[in-house]
């Protein structure tokens, strides 16, 4: 795992050496074991190594055979060893054993077909002197970040926005439309980033950028069209065949140098990757859970439960307000864009005390999104059956009175926020109503909030997600809603929050439930398979019996979540009344400073439970104060 960046001038402008390597030194906590770069001319190519795979040998940047082709490369590729066998059968020769070297020669080899013969998590970038020509390309879903942005003849790079922020010729302006949108989603959708004129290169794509210009091209999509096509066939059967593909993708990303543990929240996922690693793995797998002292958001008990009954060594850290508020200043270094989800917090934390016993960890990000196992699909069904038995009025009504009469809560996911958010929603299109569950500001809140600069004059908030909608092969709604979660939150949110709470501890974290062969596999399931009635998951939680604890297995979804709400009427009060003080907020320009005012109000009273629009705006002032 690494940290990456470069500067690259085609057209005779030499590369300042000190930019690069500035640029290059923001990504220290990305790789603190070892730093390298490649000068040549207008061309300047540069790393922080975290390592993995060939502690030794796998210095970087690497070279093909005749030192034409330079590369830089963050991630991991689990099929490497396949791969090289290959290769070296077509004669290619290897001077280290990383998956790295196995990178240049295949794209030697095949060209830009290498990239659909690669199962990890990548983002890299490889100069081929030969064409005179600059490769980056990311990884299918997205779990490895690159950003990138042009500067007149100049094409600048990084693993995160940060470091490109270094450049001088890079100006750190806001782009009101990712604002926008970064408002309602709590992240910036890709391709925007929150800083004008820099983007972020969408998984599953990569970038050519030679003397004729930057060229951006798409090598996977991902396509759930067959799981409408086939049909359910022996649930039992389809349950053992995902087993074997769930133990295989394990297997494959157990793959290092160094120990690998396990992030076990002891929610349906995480205990998967647990168990099936108990099963591969040898030795005794380590795992490493975090709890909270507040009862209606602590989980740990599960983690310790599914710890119990896989046979794991269990770590567990307990948290209490005061370490989980002293993280709150360091949020927006930690961040690298806003990102208004608060679970990044114990995320951070989880990722530094399992950092103190290894340097690999899997994850159980993804299934979710994979398997269909968010709430708000069966928010989707329910949708479905209130709009075809209660009459337009009676829903008006209903949602009228509840949002003035039911009372605000600050407990975890209370009653009254569950409904507020699924009546207040349930009238609009799928696609959007969604997003407005998920998320926080609506378009009638932001143009209460935001300055009439910031307010753009066409783009829609939704239309982000409507181009995916669109995109989407598949015709059933909820697969067109998990479609857009894993093009939308599962990569601005999910993926992004887990990249950068572990990079900011230097621990690589790796999501089996994401590896390619799985993807593909889960992709031709039949969709009823995964929503059956209001049951989630339902051929995941079939295939895992009998190797995770019944308890776990009926398990609803929770989340990782934290108590913001109360947070904000008591510890987190004066620092939040400072950074969404009328003084800085007319200062800086963005937001309108009575109406913040008076989501404050409301809250600190609680007449009205304002967490998410609050938080989302501490997130944002939070990343602002370091920009």
């Amino acid at each position: 795992m690494c940290g990456i960046c470069g500067i690259v001038n085609l057209h005779g402008q030499r590369v300042d050496e000190a930019t690069l390597i500035a640029m290059r030194e923001r990504l220290y906590h990305r790789g603190p074991d070892e730093a390298g770069q490649y000068l040549s001319g207008g061309i300047g190519l540069a790393m922080r190594r975290l390592s993995i795979i060939d502690l030794q040998g796998g210095s970087q940047p690497i070279y093909n055979e005749d030192r034409t082709m330079a590369i830089v490369f963050n991630g991991e590729l689990y099929n490497f060893p396949v791969l090289r066998r290959r290769l070296e059968a077509l004669g290619h020769r290897f001077y280290t054993s990383s998956d790295t070297e196995v990178v240049v020669h295949a794209y030697e080899q095949w060209g830009m077909d290498c990239l659909t013969e690669f199962n990890g998590m990548f983002a890299f970038a490889l100069w081929d002197s030969r064409a005179q020509r600059l490769v980056i390309a990311r990884d299918r879903m997205g779990i490895k970040p690159l950003y990138y942005t042009m500067r007149g003849d100049t094409l600048l790079f990084a693993s995160e926005l940060k470091a490109i922020l270094v450049h001088p010729q890079v100006e750190h302006r806001v782009d009101p439309l990712a604002l926008y949108e970064y408002l309602s989603f709590e992240y910036v959708p890709t391709p925007r980033s929150i800083i004008a004129d820099v983007w972020k290169l969408p998984p599953g794509h990569y970038l050519v950028f030679d003397r004729t210009g930057l060229a951006c091209h798409p090598y996977w999509q991902f396509d759930l069209s067959p799981s409408e096509t086939v049909l359910p066939g022996d649930a039992q059967q389809q349950a053992t065949l995902l087993l074997e593909q769930l133990r295989e993708a394990v297997k494959l990303e157990l793959i290092a140098d160094v120990p690998v543990g396990v992030l076990l929240s002891g929610g349906i996922d995480s205990s998967a990757v647990a168990a099936l690693m108990a099963e591969t793995a040898p030795g005794r797998v380590q795992s490493f859970s975090v709890g909270l002292e507040d009862p209606s958001f602590d989980e740990s008990h599960w983690a310790k439960h599914a710890a119990e009954c896989i046979g794991t060594e269990h770590h567990a850290l307990t948290v209490t307000a005061g370490d989980m508020l002293a993280v709150v200043p360091r949020l927006g270094e930690i961040m690298d864009e806003p990102l208004g989800d608060s679970s990044l917090i114990p995320t951070y934390l989880v990722a530094q005390f399992a950092r103190q016993f290894v340097k690999v960890a899997l994850g159980g990000d993804g299934g979710d999104e994979l398997f269909g196992g968010y709430s708000t699909l069966q928010a989707h069904r329910l949708a479905e059956w209130y709009l075809r038995l209660a009459p337009a009025s009676l829903r008006a009504a209903t949602a009228d009175l509840a949002d003035r009469a039911l009372p605000s809560s600050f407990n975890n996911i209370s009653l009254d926020f569950k409904l507020r958010r699924f009546l207040s929603s349930a009238d609009l299109p799928p696609s959007i109503r969604h997003h407005r569950w998920l998320g926080s500001f609506t378009p009638d809140q932001k143009v209460e909030l935001l300055q009439p600069a910031f307010l753009p004059t066409q783009p829609d908030t939704y239309t982000v997600v409507e181009q995916h909608w669109q995109a989407c092969t598949a015709h059933d709604m909820l697969n067109k809603v998990m479609y857009c979660d894993l093009k939308l939150y599962l990569e601005g949110d999910i993926l992004a929050k887990v990249d950068r709470t572990s990079m900011a501890s230097s621990l690589e974290v790796r999501v089996p439930l994401l590896n390619a062969g799985l993807v593909a596999h889960v992709s031709t399931l039949p969709h009823s398979l995964k929503l059956k009635g209001l049951t989630t998951k339902y051929l995941l939680r079939r295939a895992l019996s009998g190797r995770v604890p019944p308890k776990i297995l009926r398990r609803g979804k929770k989340g990782f979540n934290i108590p913001v709400a109360k947070w904000l009427v008591g510890d987190l009060r004066e620092l939040v009344g400072d950074l969404l003080s009328p003084a800085v907020l007319r200062r800086q320009g963005y937001f309108q400073p009575e109406y913040v005012q008076r989501l404050w109000q409301e809250h600190q009273t609680q007449r009205r439970d304002h967490r998410k629009l609050l938080w989302t705006l501490l997130a944002f002032e939070l990343w602002h104060s370091t920009c």
